[in-house]
């Protein structure tokens, strides 16, 4: 670029070149004057502006932070009381649950002092009367984690009776406290009697319930058949292993309805009534054993009757 400078005080023209090196040199100091002359009237305005009093403005600023600090204030004190109330009922809750959970235990057969095992022992306790103020976040804080134990020590305790209550059960549903007809179970007693095919003292190893034939056969109890076969004096008979060597035999059977280790639950049908093997008529001759041992059904049979089980009183006939 070429630039021609003419004046009155020159006797010729003058011609400077620019190039483009003085261009960018051109523009990067105005940029810098630029920049300089803005740093230096912010720092003008702002340390002018600390000096100035505005007193209007200050009030104002100063009311309105206290305002917005007082609204926070509330609000975390609205916030701990909630929090407060809701702890109340949470303590309330627990003392119910204490409630509850002390009736558990009894008909778990818990006995109280197991309970205390669970529980902080708070000791001796007194001292004057003090009435509550407005709890800080600090109390609350700790009042939570003293519930927050609390809740925990209940919650063990109560899984301690659920689990007594769920051995309770299983153990029950493996004793035969079951009928396994709805019938008497006199017609034939478990003991000494007259045989009816000799007519000599022989020893009978279960109890006789007299039923029409099909009626349904169920198990006792819970458990799993060891045996589901013709025998010749037994006919068709089941017996059912409960665990702890406890099993119980179903004889005399017209039909069959399980297979060795099936396993079988209270209630369920697993045979009808019939009078195979050695029978008179058709009948149930049901047996209890511990180790192989025959036991008496009765002291196990009248469990059911007492439980309220209903059935119906057949004419006695059959024996074996």
């Amino acid at each position: 670029m070429h630039i021609i400078l003419v004046s009155d005080r020159l006797a010729t023209a003058r011609s400077i070149s620019l190039t483009w090196g003085h261009a960018i040199l051109f523009a990067a100091a105005m940029f810098g004057s630029v920049l300089l002359l803005s740093s230096l009237f912010s720092y003008v305005t702002v340390r002018h502006a600390a000096e100035i009093r505005l007193p209007f403005l200050q009030d104002l600023l100063r009311v309105m932070n206290a305002e917005e600090a007082q609204r926070s204030k509330d609000f975390a004190r609205e916030n701990l009381n909630a929090m407060a109330v809701k702890l109340g009922e949470m303590q309330a809750q627990l003392l119910r649950l204490d409630t509850i959970g002390e009736r558990l235990a009894g008909m778990a057969g818990v006995k109280p002092q197991d309970l205390k095992t669970f529980e902080a022992k708070p000791g001796g306790r007194g001292g004057p009367l003090v009435r509550p103020e407005a709890m800080s976040a600090t109390e609350l804080q700790r009042a939570v984690d003293v519930l927050a134990t609390q809740v925990e020590a209940k919650s063990d305790a109560i899984s301690m009776i659920e689990s007594q209550l769920l051995e309770d059960r299983i153990r029950k549903s493996l004793l035969p406290t079951s009928l396994p007809i709805e019938a008497q179970w006199n017609a034939s007693a478990y003991g000494w009697r007259v045989d009816p095919f000799t007519g000599e003292r022989a020893l009978h190893e279960g109890v006789d319930f007299v039923a029409p034939t099909g009626t349904d056969i169920a198990a006792a109890a819970s458990g799993v058949v060891v045996s589901a076969e013709r025998h010749p004096q037994y006919g068709n008979f089941v017996e059912i292993d409960h665990g702890n060597d406890l099993t119980t035999r179903y004889a005399h059977a017209s039909k069959i309805l399980v297979k060795p280790g099936q396993l079988v639950k209270r209630d369920q049908k697993i045979a009808e009534v019939g009078s195979t093997g050695r029978s008179t008529g058709p009948h149930l001759h049901f047996e209890v054993r511990i180790r192989g041992m025959a036991q008496n059904p009765d002291r196990f049979l009248r469990l059911a009757k007492n439980a309220g089980k209903p059935f119906a009183q057949p004419p006695l006939a059959a024996k074996r």
